[in-house]
């Protein structure tokens, strides 16, 4: 993937990639050797392919033949609609994730489509429903095949932009809030990066429960959006230091604190907890600084991750909690359980996911920079349509 545009490519072996909660997303790219004649004639699905580590450019637009979709016992294939672009996909791309397989393959751990058929075993979807998908990887692409037991009916109000924007994002925010941080009336809450995906979806289930102070992190620019949504304190964090911003205001410092940071500023964090309070860390967001992997940027964050012990914590009545949703992938009912409070909170009205930008596979390239250089407020979708002149 250039930075000028995306040339369409080849694989030379299918592209398979292992489901995050189980069974596997198959993208099969074309194989080298087919008459060209005969390939111009197939019909064909497009799939964004990562074929190596580093840059933007890794990131290639190919195309596959469109064979008759086949989903196995437990599966469903549906017709992608749209795909959330997250940090775990920056990560992949950089080589940093830790539970990446072989490459090549095909990124995307959140999406939303049509289901167009459903294989043995499967009771409770049909073709032609509207679902929401969680899944390792493999989402950015035409048409997946992933588990069934982690599809998600859609609102009908609810578009597929929200729907590829809702399960990566809000899942997280409530687990970090709600289950680990144990959210109530008369809290205050840290939330770093709040006008990211994440950070959005946390300020809108904070103005679920009733007196939360919000002291929100972001660039000044984003300020008044931060407002809009519940934020008392935005804090620029460019320009001053957030632990002084907020004990100037809350000398006793916050109740929960949300870190995607890691580094220095989890022990920032946990130097701003007030007794009884919790930090939740679920990223490491200071390891990247750049569309390249960064060594010097691995090694300070490692070096300056905080470090507590027992004793410590039983001392200074805190906690020190972490979360990977990516690791609940053998605890399906947890997630259903979770999905359905937050769909719940949806058709109330409660929660919407808020889309920063939506672009083309094309433009993939344009997509990552805006998350990754922080540009976005709220989410960044990627839909796998032909761009729209």
């Amino acid at each position: 993937m250039l930075e000028g545009g995306v040339g369409l490519g080849h694989v030379s072996s299918a592209v398979r990639t292992t489901g995050r909660f189980g069974g596997t997303v198959t993208a099969d790219c074309n194989t080298p050797g087919r008459p060209a004649a005969a390939e111009a004639a197939a019909p064909t699905l497009r799939c964004l392919v990562l074929t190596g580590f580093g840059g933007y450019d890794k990131l290639k637009l190919q195309q596959r033949p469109a064979a008759p979709p086949a989903p196995g016992p437990g599966q469903l294939s549906l017709r992608v609609r749209a795909c959330g672009l997250n940090f775990s996909d920056l990560f992949a791309r950089q080589g940093l994730h830790d539970r990446l397989p072989p490459l090549p393959l095909t990124p995307g751990v959140e999406g939303a489509g049509e289901v167009v058929a459903v294989g043995e075993g499967v009771a409770d979807r049909k073709v032609g429903d509207r679902v929401m998908v969680l899944t390792r990887w493999g989402m950015w692409q035409e048409e997946a095949t992933v588990p069934a037991a982690h599809t998600f009916l859609m609102p009908e109000a609810m578009s597929f932009e929200e729907g590829a924007a809702l399960l990566g994002n809000y899942l997280t925010a409530y687990m970090v809030l709600f289950d680990f941080g144990n959210l109530r009336p008369g809290h205050s809450v840290l939330v770093h990066m709040a006008a990211g995906g994440v950070g959005m979806a946390a300020l809108q289930l904070c103005r679920t429960v009733e007196n939360v102070t919000v002291f929100g992190t972001a660039s000044a620019s984003k300020h008044e959006v931060l407002r809009n949504n519940g934020v008392a304190h935005p804090i620029d964090y460019h320009t001053v230091d957030y632990v002084d911003a907020i004990k100037k205001i809350s000398p006793r410092g916050v109740d929960i604190v949300m870190d995607p940071l890691g580094g220095s500023d989890t022990a920032k964090g946990y130097s701003l907890l007030k007794p009884m309070g919790k930090l939740i860390t679920y990223g490491v967001a200071n390891m990247m600084t750049g569309p390249k992997r960064n060594l010097m940027a691995m090694a300070r964050t490692w070096w300056n991750q905080l470090s507590v012990t027992a004793q410590q914590l039983l001392q200074s009545n805190r906690a020190v909690c972490g979360f990977y949703l990516g690791a609940l992938e053998d605890d399906p009912e947890l997630l259903g359980r979770v999905v359905a409070r937050l769909l719940a909170l949806y058709s109330q009205g409660h929660i919407k996911p808020h889309i920063d930008s939506v672009w083309p596979f094309e433009k993939v390239a344009n997509a990552m920079k805006q998350l990754q250089e922080k540009k976005n407020v709220g989410k960044v979708i990627l839909v796998p349509g032909p761009e729209k002149d």
